[in-house]
């Protein structure tokens, strides 16, 4: 993300603020390659979702959300958008899990190849990270770790957000955040430390 395209959406997010009623489509529009970037790396944590939604499909549902959710919230800056972005991801997947893997939901009627059935049936659908896909692998509860995320001090959920769940470089989040490079590496291992301690030091391999 460059510094142009960063003062764009602010620029968006302020006419968005004012009550300009085309601000909402256009902020997504132009943040839409970045929202794109963002479905696919938390998908990968979703494996079984992606044997019925793919990437495109998935950010069709995020957009429709995050659209809903702008009607209401107002994020005052780009790091605020972008974590409201990076909730209705979450919010997405783990609707279309139950939904899928719910007891009526197409996944839990099929059985990939070489996957044995009884395996599959004994899975928690309505606990995401009950797929061993998901990174952190030895996160026992997908759900909670968000929630630690969004309690952590707002400098370190700022940029643990947009370099975990947003895909950015640590130079791009630092001309995000309007900060030094070597601020975004600080904030980032302060973040993993407290996330790790809650996980009683269990390596998130990040």
């Amino acid at each position: 993300m460059s510094n142009d395209s960063s003062i764009q959406l602010q620029g968006w997010l302020a006419r968005l603020n004012q009550g300009d009623a085309e601000a909402r489509a256009e902020l997504i529009r132009r943040s839409c390659n970045r929202l794109q970037k963002l479905v696919r790396h938390m998908l990968r944590d979703f494996n079984r979702v992606r044997r019925f939604q793919d990437t495109d499909d998935v950010l069709q549902n995020v957009v429709v959300r995050l659209m809903r959710r702008l009607e209401v919230a107002k994020p005052p800056t780009v790091p605020d958008y972008f974590r409201l972005a990076a909730a209705e991801a979450r919010h997405e997947l783990i609707d279309l899990t139950r939904h899928y893997f719910g007891p009526r939901g197409a996944g839990k009627r099929e059985t990939p190849e070489g996957v044995d059935a009884s395996a599959e049936s004994s899975v928690n659908v309505n606990d995401p990270s009950a797929d061993s896909s998901i990174d952190p692998k030895r996160l026992l509860n997908w759900t909670e770790f968000h929630r630690q995320v969004e309690k952590l001090p707002d400098d370190e959920r700022d940029a643990f957000s947009l370099l975990w769940y947003n895909d950015l470089s640590q130079a791009e989040a630092a001309i995000v955040l309007e900060v030094s490079v070597p601020t975004i590496k600080r904030r980032w291992l302060a973040a993993r430390l407290r996330l790790q301690q809650w996980l009683d030091g269990d390596d998130m391999e990040m």
